[in-house]
C-alpha cells in the first residue's frame, strides 16, 4: 500500500503546475502577432473574394498566412526547453488549424456546404481551439474568446446568410484582432518588466 503524499509533495506539485501554466500563458502572449495576422487575414480574404470575386482570393490568403506563420515562428523560435503545457498547447492548435484548412477547403470547393453553414464551421473550430487552450491555461479571456466564436456559430445557423457574414467580421474582431493586440500588449509588458527587473539586480 502506498503511502500518501505529504504536505511538501502537495505544495511542489502546486508550485510545478503554477510554473506550467504560467510558461504555457508566456507562449501564448508570444504568439499574439499570429491571433492578428490571421484576423488580418480573414478580413483580406473576404474583401477579396467580396470586391473581386476571385476563387482564389481564400486559397491565396491563407497559403501566405500560413507561409509567413512558419517563417515568423522559425526566426522567433524559442531555444528553451518545452514543458508538458506547452506541447499540448502546440498539439492543440496543430490540430485545429489542420481541422480547419481541411474543412475550410473542402467545404468551399465541394459544393456541398452552404456558405453560411461554412462560417458557423469555422467558428465552432475556432471556439473549440480557443475554449479548450484558456481551459488548460485557466486563462479567462481565451475561454471568453472560445465562448464568442461558439456563441456567434450558434447564431449564424438562425440568421440570414448576410447577418451570419456580419457576425463572422465582428468575431474575427474581437478574437483575433482586439485579443492579438492584447497579447502583445501584455507581452510587452511583460517583457519591460523583466527588463527593469534585470537593470535594478544588475
Amino acid at each position: 500500500m502506498s503511502n500518501p503524499p505529504n504536505v511538501n509533495d502537495l505544495d511542489d506539485r502546486l508550485r510545478l503546475i503554477q510554473a506550467m501554466i504560467a510558461e504555457g500563458r508566456q507562449k501564448t502572449r508570444s504568439w499574439g502577432w499570429s491571433f492578428l495576422l490571421w484576423g488580418i487575414a480573414y478580413y483580406v480574404a473576404i474583401a477579396w473574394a467580396t470586391l473581386g470575386h476571385s476563387a482564389l482570393a481564400w486559397p491565396v490568403t491563407m497559403v501566405a498566412a500560413t507561409l509567413l506563420t512558419v517563417l515568423f515562428a522559425w526566426r522567433s523560435a524559442d531555444t528553451t526547453p518545452s514543458t508538458t503545457a506547452g506541447r499540448s498547447i502546440g498539439a492543440l492548435w496543430l490540430a485545429g488549424g489542420t481541422a480547419l484548412f481541411v474543412f475550410g477547403f473542402c467545404a468551399a470547393n465541394s459544393g456541398n456546404v452552404s456558405p453560411q453553414a461554412l462560417i458557423a464551421g469555422v467558428e465552432v473550430i475556432l471556439g473549440l481551439v480557443n475554449l479548450a487552450s484558456g481551459r488548460i491555461l485557466c486563462w479567462w479571456t481565451q475561454q471568453v474568446c472560445g465562448y464568442l466564436w461558439t456563441a456567434f456559430a450558434a447564431v449564424s445557423f438562425f440568421v440570414p446568410q448576410q447577418t451570419a457574414g456580419y457576425l463572422f467580421l465582428a468575431a474575427i474582431f474581437l478574437c483575433n484582432i482586439l485579443f492579438g493586440a492584447y497579447l502583445m500588449l501584455t507581452e510587452m509588458r511583460t517583457t519591460k518588466t523583466i527588463s527593469a527587473s534585470g537593470s535594478a539586480h544588475a
